[in-house]
């Protein structure tokens, strides 16, 4: 007979599958899996009977699927969240994105239409009561069609280019032009249809001139735009201190003026090209050695509960000094840092000389063929490609312990690893250039896609992400795995004097001495 313990277990098995519909067959096949599991796991019969069953293979763990309650591809309730909330702020962010482009083209085209409309609506609508047009409202027409083109390439260069990021809040300068162009546009055409359409003015050229003076202003507005989007933040005006939350790496940039949300575009933008990649496996040494000190103390409380204030002061009193002593008495963790930091530097050292050489010999193997050569036609010929995989069984053991002991495995795929080798060997590269990668760690778009494509930054700021930056203004920028605390400062106001020295005044003399040899 089973134990409550296997009939608990099968019960708990068989409700997560009534639970989870799953299919009959795969029903009786995890049935059958939990029963073999729980008749190895009881204690075998004293004899050997008829009824004894035969002893299973040791090595099954590497032939056997087990089936868990949360598997590789299973979700948790968190999960579901998460990507439910994922979904939601990717739809959101896109519905904006295309929404402000839909207002963007609009305004564009009732801009650059506008004067247009002012030259044709007097020709459609009274046509008979035009003036001739002369050679000086003949030309104006070529002022109006290139001065419209230079506009056209001036807000295509501006305007038009390839977001960088999606901001949490829009951008105030950008609004504040689309309003300023609108109204301006506006007031052009309740004035064009009071004193012209209304009255059918008859003076065609003055109809020229004023869609002229229309695109004139246009150009000085897009002038404007120029000096507030891109000339106003280019003098540095602040000094901001970049700390990233997990190793405390630190970067300093100096910023113009800028929103604060601009101002964290800017930083990410540096940081994926500044910042060594972000390596968590690097912290769990330190955080096992904190976790294992922590594991070695233990309080007693030998006089029992409190029923008072008084007690209960004394009896945390008590539990702080024992935590203290045995503090004391167990303070060997620097020690241990010591030694662990010495000798993971000595395996890290050894790691690199096998792998120095074991890249350099496999190097040696393979050779650029001339075109001298290649008219010959010799046996083994092999693109970049095959000669990378061909090299690459040599030296990877040597570069799989490598990374394995200074925890970037994570970082590098044998594919990559791979595409890195033959690229280095197309462009004749040496051993030194190809393990130039893995020896020191890189910045973050070094490395494979996964590692900051579709990153989702928080910005978290007391003061409005619309504001200017300020003098000790704080903000983090933060992700899923750590963030990045920016701190500012005002570059300060500098105060130079300036000091003449006659070159006539450049005179020496030649003091000697008695034991001098001179």
């Amino acid at each position: 007979m089973q134990s409550p313990a296997v009939m608990e277990a099968g019960d708990e098995v068989l409700q997560v599958l009534e639970i989870c519909e799953t299919i009959e067959e795969i029903k009786e096949v995890i049935v059958t899996t939990v029963e073999e599991d729980s008749n190895t796991n009881s204690p075998p019969a004293s004899g050997s009977g008829p009824g004894t069953k035969p002893s299973q293979d040791d090595n099954w763990g590497e032939t056997t699927t087990a089936v868990t309650g949360t598997s590789e591809h299973s979700l948790s309730q968190e999960d579901i969240v998460r990507i439910t909330k994922d979904l939601e702020d990717s739809v959101g962010l896109d519905c904006r994105r295309y929404f402000t482009l839909a207002l963007a083209v609009i305004l564009g085209l009732l801009v650059f239409l506008t004067p247009l409309a002012f030259l044709v609506l007097p020709h459609l609508l009274w046509p008979e009561k035009l003036q001739s047009c002369g050679t000086a409202c003949e030309g104006l027409f070529i002022s109006v069609a290139f001065k419209l083109l230079i506009l056209l390439l001036a807000v295509w260069a501006l305007f038009f280019r390839p977001p960088r990021a999606g901001l949490p809040r829009v951008f105030v300068f950008r609004a504040l032009l689309a309003v300023l162009v609108l109204l301006f546009v506006v007031s052009y055409w309740l004035f064009y249809g009071v004193r012209i359409l209304d009255s059918q003015d008859e003076n065609y050229q003055g109809i020229v001139q004023y869609a002229v003076s229309l695109v004139d202003a246009l150009l000085f507005i897009h002038y404007l735009a120029i000096v507030l989007l891109e000339l106003r933040q280019l003098q540095p005006c602040f000094s901001v201190c970049v700390t990233r939350s997990t190793d405390g790496e630190i970067r300093h940039y100096n910023l113009g003026q800028l929103s604060i949300q601009r101002a964290a575009l800017a930083i990410l933008e540096h940081y994926y090209c500044d910042f060594p990649v972000n390596n968590p496996a690097l912290l769990s040494a330190s955080k096992s050695r904190a976790a294992k000190h922590l594991a070695g103390l233990k309080v007693y409380n030998v006089d029992g509960p409190g029923n008072n204030a008084a007690a209960a002061g004394l009896v945390h009193s008590q539990s702080r000094a024992m935590i203290a002593a045995a503090a004391r008495r167990r303070d060997t963790s620097h020690n241990e840092l010591y030694y662990e930091e010495a000798e993971h530097e000595r395996r890290v050292r050894k790691r690199k000389a096998r792998l120095v050489v074991a890249v350099e010999e496999a190097f040696t193997h393979i050779k650029r063929m001339q075109e001298e050569e290649q008219k010959k036609a010799p046996g083994d010929v092999m693109d970049p490609r095959e000669a990378a995989q061909a090299i690459f069984p040599s030296m990877a053991r040597a570069l799989q312990k490598y990374l394995r002991t200074t925890k970037q495995q994570h970082c590098h795929s044998m594919e990559s690893i791979q595409q890195h080798l033959a690229f280095c060997i197309t462009n004749n590269m040496t051993p030194k250039a190809f393990l130039e990668s893995y020896l020191t760690p890189g910045p973050t778009l070094q490395y494979s896609r996964d590692h900051w494509r579709a990153r989702q930054w928080t910005l978290i700021s007391e003061a409005s992400v619309t504001s200017g930056l300020k003098d000790g203004s704080i903000f983090l920028l933060k992700c899923v795995d750590f963030s990045l605390v920016v701190t500012t400062k005002k570059i300060p106001y500098i105060q130079m004097s300036e000091e003449y020295i006659d070159p006539k005044s450049h005179k020496f003399v030649l003091r000697l001495q008695s034991e001098t040899s001179v």
